[in-house]
């Protein structure tokens, strides 16, 4: 049996919270369906927009305020969407969620991998056990994820670059130009040069990202989804066997391959490393409409990585990719002296609690200044990558594309707030759609 919990509340919370009917509604009203409604894997703008006008993210935060308040910040089991979970809501509980290893809480909980299989079967999180562990290992070798500068680094930074240059054309950045230029960027650092053209492949892995969002519940689409994705695998096969040294798919492949793991598919995570870059654009737009609405903080930035990284950083915290962390539990394990079984699953809201004022100071407001004190990365209340062995590997590239394009755009120009943009002294609103900015000479 595993012990997670905080030795010094046992006592006080010896029996298990278990949400009422009420409570159980009132979640899966405010939190659970408004995330399945707005994408997962592909995000839908127009519902996104939606909820964010009728004050959702307010909704879901008063949900969680009133479970935390109602049982003194105990774990609190729920029945969410295909079963039941265990949601934590304090910040000692949060932490010891980070710190076990893999093997007690696995990522791959049930959702998770339903929806991720349409995508990328045969990726890290859709894996078991040994074979996991390898993937793991090549997943982590290709994007360098022991090292805070990636050995291709000289390479991506010039792909950037050029991929920028014709965004600094217009007096307004458009998100649309953008979202193109992070695709291409993803394309030509993942698979190469002769990729940056091909939209179509592009189309169809947003295609099958669109029904990953369905975690596998249309099952009359799912001989479609499997064509889909073999035509979608071998163009990536096509590109990986021609790849450049310094692309990702090429630094995979350049893995020694052990006879035990023939399905081991070096390339199969591929379809991961796009979408991630992909996400890296909406992260861009809203850190450039932060530095917009603080022209003091767009000062700093310009010319300084480690300020333009940590902009990028507190910008994820407000508007983390993935708002809700799932994990299983592998064994038996205890959370405040409360036994449960081996297939628990586990749920941390960060995107409430890194935004949480009695956690986390000026909460709902922009201060990058805070990435900036000495292991601000490892401060588990916050954790727009997570910690621990379930950490984004991809974490430093990520920070290393996304600072590279804002200080491209930013180089020489800076951006000014449109009509509409949040106020800098208020509370931050917990929806942000990205919308045109103007660009001007600097």
């Amino acid at each position: 049996m595993t012990e997670l919990t905080s030795p010094a509340r046992t006592a006080s919370f010896a029996r298990p919270a278990r949400a009422g009917r009420a409570e159980t509604v009132r979640f899966a009203l405010t939190h659970t369906l408004p995330a399945f409604a707005r994408g997962i894997a592909a995000p839908r703008p127009r519902l996104a927009a939606a909820f964010g006008a009728l004050g959702q993210y307010g909704w879901s935060t008063a949900t969680l305020r009133s479970l935390r308040a109602r049982y003194g910040g105990a774990p609190v089991r729920i029945r969410g969407l295909s079963g039941e979970l265990l949601v934590l809501l304090d910040p000692a509980d949060v932490a010891r969620f980070f710190a076990e290893p893999v093997a007690h809480l696995a990522m791959d909980a049930v959702d998770k991998v339903r929806m991720l299989e349409v995508l990328e079967p045969t990726g890290v999180i859709c894996s078991h056990g040994a074979l996991r562990e390898a993937r793991r290992e090549v997943n982590d070798h290709a994007l360098a994820a022991d090292r805070p500068v990636h050995p291709s680094c000289a390479e991506f930074l010039a792909v950037v670059a050029e991929e920028c240059a014709p965004l600094t054309a217009s007096d307004v950045l458009e998100y649309a130009a953008l979202r193109r230029a992070l695709e291409r960027i993803g394309r030509r650092i993942v698979l190469g040069d002769r990729a940056a053209h091909d939209e179509e492949l592009h189309r169809g892995l947003v295609r099958l990202r669109e029904e990953a969002n369905w975690m596998g519940m249309r099952k009359s689409r799912n001989p479609a989804n499997e064509r889909l994705y073999a035509q979608v695998a071998a163009r990536l096969e096509k590109y990986a066997a021609e790849a450049p040294p310094h692309t990702l798919v090429a630094r995979a492949l350049s893995v020694p391959a052990g006879p035990e793991f023939p399905e081991l598919d070096p390339a199969g995570q591929a379809h991961h490393w796009l979408l991630a870059v992909d996400a890296v654009a909406l992260v861009v737009a809203r850190t450039l409409l932060m530095l917009a609405v603080h022209p003091a903080e767009q000062d700093a930035a310009r010319g300084d990585d480690t300020r333009m990284r940590a902009c990028l950083q507190e910008s994820l915290r407000l508007w983390p990719v993935v708002p809700d962390l799932v994990r299983v539990t592998r064994a038996e394990t205890v959370w405040r002296g409360v036994a449960y079984p081996a297939g628990t699953h586990v749920l941390v809201p960060v995107g409430f609690l890194q935004r949480d004022p009695q956690t986390v100071p000026a909460a709902e407001l922009f201060v990058p200044g805070r990435w900036l004190a000495r292991d601000a990365d490892r401060d588990t209340r916050m954790a727009p990558f997570g910690h621990g062995g379930g950490r984004c590997p991809g974490d430093q590239l990520g920070l290393l594309l996304g600072t590279a394009v804002c200080r491209e755009l930013l180089r020489g120009r800076r951006v000014s707030p449109p009509a509409g943009a949040p106020h800098p002294c208020r509370p931050l609103p917990g929806a942000l759609l990205p919308t045109p900015l103007p660009l001007c000479a600097h």
